[in-house]
């Protein structure tokens, strides 16, 4: 004798049905039947082993479809890390995999299924798994590629990385408050240019960054970052000047104004940075922290 699992039987019924409804419809229907029976009891064991894997896990470990074989546990890191969801850089609070060096950003680890958006009041932004289609697409936030998990319009067109999607519409740490804005007049501190692509401008409009130009920033120096044990921070210093001149050409009569200007400067940056890494409250010191002092 051997034993058959419920799956086995449901695929025996499945195959005997046809054979045996014509030799009899009460057969026919004591087989639809048993068939029912059997499919309601592998869908309750089932069920009732997700419910015992759920009870086992911790409130800070989470089970995730794109990372199947094993438990992403919740943690908090000042090291810039690489998210396996949307293929961008990330630091701050993630979900990691240690055994597969597997990390998602927090909101590629808990995406929302579909999402609207200020800018876009028409679009219906629907999560997917990669992007759609075999043309290369872009953000329409930061203007860079899109290679993973990203919110897409299907009517629009229009394509946001996740963390882009979230980005905050005002950060505000009482001190320092900067406003998201889709198009800006005044002209960005980094590159110069105006339009391309999201801003953040400070409330006295005088400060003003690309979401683009703080991607590039990142980009720029994501090896250093990662490995190069503080050299990508002094590559990051060497940004502020170009921002520090233009706040002295705007404030030439006073010392004290362009000092507390360009500190305001850095720390906006701070901000700004620690948003697109997808974790606005990121305190980044050991990475961005020495901005403040050198500016």
């Amino acid at each position: 004798m051997f034993a058959l699992s419920l799956q086995s039987l449901t695929t025996i019924f499945k195959h005997l049905i046809p054979y045996l409804a014509s030799v009899s419809s009460q057969i026919h229907i004591i087989l639809i039947t048993n068939l029912t029976l059997i499919s309601s009891e592998t869908t309750e064991e089932e069920n009732k082993k997700k419910k015992k894997k759920k009870r086992n896990m911790k409130y800070n470990e989470i089970s995730h479809f794109s990372h199947p074989q094993h438990i992403l546990k919740f943690e908090y890191t000042e090291v810039p890390f690489k998210c396996d969801g949307c293929k961008e850089v990330g630091i701050g609070s993630r979900y990691r995999c240690s055994f597969c060096d597997f990390d998602l950003h927090m909101h590629c680890a808990i995406p929302s299924l579909s999402i609207s958006h200020p800018f876009y009041t028409k679009c219906s932004f629907q999560f997917l798994s990669r992007p759609p289609g075999d043309t290369p697409r872009y953000c329409n936030a930061c203007e860079k590629d899109v290679t993973g998990f990203v919110y897409h319009c299907k009517t629009c067109g229009f394509d946001l990385h996740p963390c882009c999607a979230k980005l905050p519409m005002v950060l505000d740490d009482g001190e320092v408050k900067l406003y998201l804005y889709r198009k800006v007049s005044s002209p960005c501190h980094r590159c110069g240019r105006k339009g391309r692509s999201w801003s953040y401008q400070s409330a006295c409009k005088k400060y003003n960054l690309h979401v683009a130009c703080v991607r590039e920033m990142l980009v720029e120096n994501w090896h250093e970052l990662y490995f190069g044990g503080g050299k990508g921070s002094r590559k990051l210093q060497s940004q502020i000047p170009s921002l520090k001149n233009t706040l002295q050409t705007a404030h030439k009569r006073s010392k004290g104004k362009v000092k507390k200007c360009c500190e305001m400067a850095a720390l906006a940056l701070q901000f700004i940075i620690s948003a697109v890494l997808g974790d606005p409250t990121a305190l980044i010191a050991g990475v961005i922290g020495a901005l403040m002092s050198r500016a």
